[in-house]
């Protein structure tokens, strides 16, 4: 009999039962995401308005801008004109970049929660709640208060970035001549894609109010991990049509941008076609984030949860991921402690 120790592979170990929950719609087109979006219109006409304001705010801001640079470098001296143009982009840049992305988050938080409600029940509880009263009281019950919420879904997003970097199939699913070799291109596909990918976790978050949040958003990471290959494939083309629609727009917008250019003071027309250029992108901003970009989000929403629905979360996934992602242990950790 041979001295050698005869070694038996350690088995997987099970996986945890599927937790399911009511699926209205398994219908990820293009067609159906629309509908949904006009179920849910005032929020999108609320990002809208928001953002709409903003652009006009900061049309009004560009004219002080770029007329007091004009003002104080041709009358004062040029390096009070710098020091003008500097201060007024770090304003500009403070609010744009803190408190609206602040608001607008708490809007789109509402939304999904509203739109999880239609993919997943078909329709609001009945019972005369506004919309918004709806969207508002879901997110508070579930997370609290909106900082928990937002620290939450930034982590989230950087554990779904640690994941993609781990893949090498990615240029499979964009079959395009050459894209292979591509890969900064491909990266910034994928970026933009986790802005959507961290959403779709949100959502299901919210379809599990029988366990914590944190809890929750563990197990929508690892049905994400395991069912990468289809949920990718419809965000990476969510983003390529996204990105075509918005250039498409914003070459239709240039036309009212440039009698917006037109109409402002003789100091500011100096600039031309860089005006005309920020405009049109002010103007695209909010019929992108109101209108074009929640039709690719719920087309992602609807195909995760179609996706996942009836599977079991495979713990292998669970520690996969926690080998390649601290962040991801954390969030172990606060759903253990939750």
């Amino acid at each position: 009999m041979s001295d050698e120790t005869i070694r038996v592979a350690p088995q997987p170990p099970p996986a945890v039962p599927a937790q399911t929950f009511p699926l209205a719609t398994r219908d990820a087109s293009f067609s159906n995401a629309a509908g949904l979006l006009i179920q849910s219109m005032p929020y999108a006409l609320a990002r809208f308005g928001v953002l709409l304001a903003a652009s006009v705010v900061s049309l009004i801001w560009l004219v002080i801008t770029l007329g007091g640079t004009a003002f104080l470098g041709n009358h004062v001296a040029s390096v009070f004109g710098l020091v003008w143009l500097v201060g007024c982009l770090a304003v500009a840049g403070f609010v744009w970049g803190t408190l609206l992305r602040y608001v607008l988050h708490l809007i789109e938080c509402g939304h999904v929660a509203v739109l999880t409600e239609l993919i997943t029940r078909g329709s609001l509880p009945s019972g005369g709640e506004p919309m918004f009263a709806y969207g508002k009281r879901i997110v508070t019950e579930r997370f609290g208060q909106a900082n928990v919420l937002f620290g939450l879904n930034m982590l989230v997003r950087g554990i779904v970035q640690a994941f993609h970097r781990t893949l090498d199939w990615i240029g499979d699913i964009l079959p395009l001549p050459g894209l292979e070799s591509l890969s900064r291109l491909i990266n910034i596909v994928l970026r933009a894609a986790t802005r959507y990918l961290d959403k779709v976790i949100f959502s299901y978050s919210l379809a599990r109010p029988g366990i914590d949040a944190w809890q929750a958003s563990r197990e929508g990471l690892v049905y994400y991990c395991q069912n990468a290959k289809p949920v990718l494939k419809t965000a990476l083309w969510s983003v390529v049509l996204e990105y075509v629609t918005s250039a498409v727009l914003w070459l239709l917008l240039l036309v009212p941008a440039g009698l917006i250019t037109y109409a402002l003071p003789a100091a500011s027309r100096e600039w031309g076609g860089i005006v005309t250029i920020v405009v049109a992108l002010l103007l695209l901003g909010p019929l992108r984030a109101a209108f074009i970009k929640p039709v690719f989000l719920i087309m992602m929403m609807v195909r995760f949860h179609a996706a996942i629905e009836g599977q079991a979360v495979n713990p292998e996934w669970d520690a996969r991921l926690a080998g390649i992602s601290d962040k991801f242990r954390t969030l172990g950790q606060r759903a253990a402690f939750a």
